[in-house]
């Protein structure tokens, strides 16, 4: 049964879009910065264009301004021009494109872009299948502390997908990623004391765990059925573990 349900999650694992919104909503002093060839301005005008902040929005100058800092080896840039050759954003929708410029990325150190690489290698999008590179770039994210990626190796490690299987290792990611306060690693992890899987079954870390996770997941389907089975002084326990809990903050990547 837990292997289903962390099987379901893993294949649930879609390509994640981050194009983010630009840090300066100051529209004319980053236009001429970008005119100057500031590489940062540069993405940062195809951010405005594309969210439409300070300008109408406006695809098109988007791409090209993306497009200019992508091509002088601005790693933020190139990751957002390989989302929108991904989803097809005012460019072609080419998958083989999309890896082309997110490899570029995830070759700088681009956490996100590294993560996405790797769902792109498992699931054969715009590259051939492989999972072995899909594990190389998910371990390189994860490495990084990029909470996605921590759990989306924890499921390789929990399915056995080209790594021997190990729910200790994957409990070890599913923890990282949880600890930062991401709801799905919270809620596998929460499944992993309730099973006894990779840890000591305890249904009072599961409740905590299943209490912090974000409402509307799996998690739904346990923690009513936990309370009922806990004693009133296990749930109070529980909620107290939650309370008391504080994330292990990490900065996501922004581009």
């Amino acid at each position: 049964m837990m292997k289903q349900i962390i099987l379901v999650l893993f294949l649930a694992v879609s390509f994640a879009s981050h194009i983010a919104q630009a840090q300066t909503p100051d529209f004319k002093t980053t236009l001429a910065q970008a005119e100057k060839g500031n590489i940062d301005a540069q993405n940062s005008l195809g951010l405005m264009y594309f969210n439409g902040q300070g300008v109408p929005k406006n695809a098109v100058q988007a791409a090209v301004w993306i497009r200019k800092a992508a091509e002088q080896g601005y790693a933020k840039a190139q990751y957002n021009l390989g989302e929108m050759y991904f989803r097809g954003l005012a460019v072609p929708r080419d998958a083989v494109q999309a890896a082309v410029w997110i490899r570029k990325a995830a070759e700088q150190g681009d956490a996100q872009a590294q993560l996405n690489l790797g769902v792109m290698y498992f699931r054969g999008l715009g590259v051939p299948k492989d999972g072995v590179q899909a594990l190389a770039w998910f371990r390189k994210a994860a490495e990084q502390g990029y909470a996605e990626a921590q759990d989306a190796l924890g499921n390789l490690y929990a399915i056995g997908q080209d790594v021997p299987k190990d729910y200790v290792q994957s409990v070890a990611w599913y923890r990282k990623a949880a600890e930062q306060g991401y709801p799905p690693a919270q809620s596998t992890l929460g499944l992993s004391y309730y099973r006894g899987v990779g840890v000591p079954k305890d249904d009072v870390q599961a409740l905590a765990w299943f209490i912090l996770a974000a409402a509307g997941k799996p998690e739904e389907l346990f923690r009513d059925g936990l309370r009922k089975k806990l004693s009133p002084a296990q749930v109070i326990e529980a909620q107290r573990l939650a309370s008391e809990w504080k994330p292990v903050l990490s900065i996501p990547p922004a581009h």
